[in-house]
């Protein structure tokens, strides 16, 4: 089987997720081109995973100051581009495609008629779930900008629809360091410093885009974009204050680690996964960096881990056997093995009870038995 994997490089959680993903395939001995769009070639760091990867610029969302900017966004289109891309990438060589909400990869299957799958949390979206702030255009622009012929949703629960758990790279605990992390991607590196600063007794680590080289400022470490070093302050620290993307707010649930998130404004998928944290119980939502909201949650506890099941080999292994198992009967085994703390398991099965979910499968999940 030779694959096509298509992801989007807009957010670093499309790729950290990729490439667990990556390392499971490769054991497997399965065939796959990378391709990346979304942003700068340059841009793009630790990638020795995807080997001899290819990037185009893409479609992206442009933000500013914490919310999506629509005329930095129109300023950076250039359709004209992407549909040359498009038509130049050559897919007939390709057994599969797969897309982590990368349009080119997925419009290009199309084009070729070739099979089809996406692997993403955008995927999950294509289902009854818990969501906030979508509107029509959102639901044209997520029915139509990456188009597979199969949807593979990731998300933290199921919602009693056929969804997977997260993809996540299994990361040790370390020794409390202390911090706690911030990895605030969309906001100005000025508002993070002056909101931080106001608590001098608690030390933060922040890594952010803008950031060029180490330096610390009052009780602020200032650090660069760095997958390994991010993880050991990811593994030792007390808690994290984010934006409310779905792969790093995965990575330390499953650590077990107390979550802050802070959504993009204008972007309904983060205000959907800040207020899903926050229903089940696994995070505390704050709309704007507000100094009360940092205070508040400083003083809380962590709700405890979740573990979660090596779900990047078993969709390497589904691969790799041709696809055959139904994606509810790989939903069902995962989510057996996925073990939620106490009190969210609480959370969870007020949730089944209601209506807006008509096929509650919390029986069969050893969890909650």
């Amino acid at each position: 089987m030779k694959i096509l994997f298509g992801v989007q490089g807009t957010g670093n959680g499309h790729i950290s997720r990729s490439r667990t993903l990556a390392r499971a395939l490769t054991a497997r001995g399965i065939e796959v081109d990378y391709l990346f769009s979304g942003r700068p070639a340059d841009g793009y760091f630790e990638m020795a995973e995807f080997g001899d990867y290819r990037t185009f610029p893409g479609i992206t969302f442009v933000s500013h100051g914490g919310r999506i900017s629509g005329w930095r966004t129109l300023k950076g289109l250039s359709p004209l581009r992407f549909w040359r891309d498009m038509r130049a990438l050559d897919c007939r060589d390709y057994d599969l495609v797969i897309s982590d909400f990368e349009p080119i990869s997925a419009h290009a299957a199309r084009r070729w008629g070739k099979p089809s799958l996406t692997i993403s949390h955008q995927a999950s979206f294509d289902w009854a779930i818990p969501r906030w702030g979508e509107s029509g255009f959102n639901r044209q622009l997520m029915n139509h900008f990456a188009p597979v012929g199969q949807s593979l949703g990731l998300h933290w629960f199921h919602f009693g629809q056929p969804l997977l758990p997260p993809i996540i790279d299994p990361i040790p605990l370390a020794q409390d360091n202390q911090q706690i992390l911030v990895y605030l991607p969309f906001e100005l590196t000025e508002q993070i410093a002056a909101l931080l600063s106001r608590f001098n007794q608690q030390r933060f680590v922040c890594f952010h885009p803008a950031i060029r080289t180490p330096s610390q400022w009052r009780n602020i470490q200032f650090e660069p974009q760095a997958r390994e070093g991010f993880k050991q302050a990811l593994a030792g620290c007390r808690g994290v204050i984010t934006n409310a993307g779905f792969e790093l707010a995965s990575e330390a649930l499953s650590l077990g680690k107390k979550l802050l998130v802070k959504p993009l404004v204008g972007q309904f998928e983060q205000l959907t996964n800040g207020k899903t944290l926050e229903l089940m119980g696994l995070a505390q939502l704050m709309e704007a960096l507000d100094a009360n909201e940092v205070r508040n949650w400083l003083d809380s506890a962590a709700c405890g881990a979740i573990r979660y099941p090596d779900v990047a080999g078993e969709l390497a292994d589904w691969l790799a056997a041709g696809a055959g198992e139904g994606i509810e009967s790989l939903s069902r085994r995962l989510w057996a093995r996925t073990l939620f703390p106490e009190e969210v398991c609480d959370r969870l099965s007020e949730l089944t009870l209601s209506p807006a979910l008509p096929r509650p499968w919390l029986s069969q999940l050893s969890a909650f038995d």
